[in-house]
């Protein structure tokens, strides 16, 4: 294997207040003094990047993602422990950073440029391309305190990604601004990627990171707690933000060999499920279009004043293809008893592309899992789609088309 681009030890992060600025000078210079006050944001983090990999930093706010990237750039100082980096960084971490507020786009272009290294030759060169990739017209010679943060994004990114860099360090900066640029950025995030760049992003959301990355990375109070494939890893986290007192989370390994994630209360259970033709006969492997209906059996622990049951159908890399409950779709369930079983059945039609995918569940009392979470259960079941009949045809869904051709 390859020698790492990025390799981080044992890395920590502490915030510490002094009695005096004298003891601080001191504490500065080497010598044992104790601090009144010690806040450690980042503890022992360790992993290492290599050459071409994209690895997403996931966590709830406060776990420390931020001031990670600081210190891989460094911008911040660790406490303890060291970074390495191979090769040039660039880094969009905060809207703007670096950038004068009464400078236009184009001298901000120069004065940040000039701070990442690059020089004034190489950036007259650049500044055509980043103009057009930035597309703010003439606000691109306006100041920046007239700009919107969808704006000031487009020419911090366009800046940043002047140059193909060994590293690109991304901070949610791509979550603002409008969904044209979203996926401007994205695609050229993809090209640097095929060039060999090293992509490290922080973002909260699940399709990016599934997407976009090798592996994903969850930081937890400061800590590592996950470092692995991006679904499970997602999975894992999405347990965590539901995360009660007295719940549970249950990692195993599905016979498939993959990673699974059940959390929860435990009111209620998902019993039996799987997934059936139009004769009742259970099926692992349908064909594009067949109708199947899913049997999911759920039994009562406790008494529920509300039960709801969604599920959702993922692909291999775990993104989202289509997913719903019984609360937007006006049946949820009142006045469930203890020991109670209860019998669901959802017809639908597999109008999915070939290829493997699976289906989750969440037992919950409202739309959403974030208020009472009885159970959430990731690959509860498993299902192929193989293309048996229809015309042949690329992706996720089957949308077949009435073409129209006129000739004169």
């Amino acid at each position: 294997m390859t020698d790492p681009v990025l390799s981080i030890v044992g890395v920590g992060k502490a915030y510490r207040r002094y009695r005096s600025e004298g003891r601080r000078v001191l504490a500065m210079l080497g010598l044992p003094v104790a601090p009144l006050e010690e806040n450690w944001v980042l503890r022992g983090v360790s992993f290492q990047v290599h050459p071409g990999e994209a690895v997403g930093i996931v966590g709830q706010n406060g776990a420390g993602k931020s001031t990670l990237l600081k210190i891989v750039t460094g911008t911040l100082r660790p406490t303890e422990g060291r970074v390495a980096v191979a090769g040039r960084i660039a880094a969009i971490l905060e809207l703007g950073m670096g950038f004068n507020p009464e400078f236009s786009g184009r001298h901000n272009v120069l004065h940040a440029g000039s701070l990442m290294g690059l020089d004034r030759a190489f950036l007259d060169r650049a500044m055509p391309g980043i103009e057009d990739f930035a597309e703010i017209g003439d606000y691109f010679d306006r100041p920046v305190r007239t700009y919107s943060s969808g704006m000031q994004v487009r020419v911090a990114f366009a800046l940043a990604t002047a140059m193909r860099p060994e590293v690109l360090i991304v901070d949610e900066a791509l979550s603002v601004g409008d969904t044209y640029f979203q996926h401007k950025s994205v695609e050229r995030i993809r090209e640097f990627r095929r060039a060999g760049t090293t992509l490290l992003i922080v973002s909260h959301d699940k399709t990016a990171v599934q997407t976009l990355c090798d592996r994903a990375i969850l930081l937890e109070r400061g800590r590592l707690l996950r470092d692995a494939d991006p679904a499970q890893v997602m999975d894992y986290y999405n347990a965590l933000l539901a995360e009660r007192e007295n719940q549970r989370i249950d990692v195993s390994t599905h016979e498939s060999g993959q990673t699974r994630t059940v959390s929860g209360t435990g009111e209620a259970r998902v019993e039996t499920i799987g997934l059936h033709d139009a004769q009742g006969g259970a099926v692992e492997v349908v064909a594009v279009g067949q109708a199947v209906e899913l049997r999911v059996t759920v039994r009562a622990f406790a008494d529920i004043a509300q039960l709801v049951l969604g599920y959702q159908v993922k692909d291999r890399l775990g993104q989202s293809v289509f997913g719903t409950n019984t609360f937007h779709t006006d049946q949820a369930l009142h006045s469930v008893r203890a020991g109670e079983r209860l019998h669901f059945r959802i017809r639908f039609a597999a109008n999915l592309g070939p290829g493997s995918y699976s289906i989750s569940t969440a037992l919950v009392s409202t739309d959403t899992h974030l208020v009472n979470n009885f159970e959430w259960r990731d690959l509860a079941t498993l299902f192929t789609v193989s293309n048996l009949g229809q015309v042949y045809f690329e992706g996720l869904a089957w949308i077949p088309p009435v073409i129209e051709i006129e000739r004169q």
